[in-house]
């Protein structure tokens, strides 16, 4: 039986939350955190191909690659918005390598990742930490989701992202540009979304990253957002997503 407490704001919140336990609010100034930050992993060139060639043929072989088992937190970015393709594929490509129970870490999710919710079905997803928009957004709130959905504003993920609260096992990182060795932006080709700022703590963070690219250039890609040394794998597919649905829900022009 979950055990609840009474927050500062006077209301009631578990103790413990998808197995995790819970600090509950105490008040403006009242918490004093103790621990320290969480540590990115330490890379080394001998973790990558001599050549600095990173690519591999599909998102399958790099999932299989990053040791993609049961219960490992998968994070995805979303400035594609609704016309993300890269972390629906992703997901339904984990679960047809048989992996169960995931943790979907989005930036946030969009009506375009509706298909999710066969996923969480079908127990390839448990739950989803991020901002959930649309179809996801209801069926989480009518409490269809097995875990608990988890809602975070985009600091609140990143520090949950430094301070170690979350530790992201696969990044998986839709790139409008990227060159074989991983350095990766946002600013060009036909996917071109703008800044990748929402996957930088991923990407430095995270024990293994994949950038999906729809443009490969020549290294080194500049300028560069995500840095290559943080990259384990490169995938290149025809479409990462659909520019033209970038402008949406909150983002409608006025």
């Amino acid at each position: 039986m979950t055990e609840f407490v009474l927050n500062a704001a006077g209301r009631r919140v578990p103790t413990v939350v998808n197995g995790k336990e819970q600090t509950p609010y105490q008040g403006v100034g009242q918490f004093q955190p103790e621990a320290s930050k969480g540590a990115p992993p330490i890379r080394s060139c001998k973790d990558y191909p001599a050549d600095g060639d990173k690519r591999v043929p599909d998102l399958r072989t790099a999932l299989q690659r990053c040791g993609l088992r049961d219960g490992m937190t998968i994070s995805t970015h979303h400035h594609l918005r609704n016309g993300d393709r890269v972390a629906l594929e992703a997901l339904r490509t984990a679960g047809d390598l048989g992996a169960r129970d995931l943790m979907w870490f989005p930036s946030a999710s969009f009506p375009c990742h509706e298909p999710v919710i066969d996923l969480m079905k079908a127990g390839v997803v448990h739950h989803i930490e991020g901002s959930m928009n649309g179809p996801l957004g209801r069926y989480c709130s009518e409490g269809h989701m097995r875990g608990l959905g988890v809602l975070r504003s985009h600091g609140g993920r990143w520090q949950a992202i430094q301070d170690g609260e979350v530790k992201i096992d696969v990044a998986v990182i839709a790139a409008p540009a990227a060159d074989k060795f991983g350095n990766a932006n946002g600013c060009h080709g036909p996917s071109a979304c703008g800044s990748l700022g929402f996957a930088l703590a991923d990407s430095i963070h995270a024990e293994h990253v994949i950038v999906v690219t729809d443009n490969l250039v020549d290294f080194p890609c500049l300028p560069w957002q995500i840095q290559g040394n943080n990259v384990d794998y490169v995938v290149e597919v025809d479409s990462i997503g659909d520019p033209s649905k970038i402008v949406s829900g909150t983002t409608q022009l006025t």
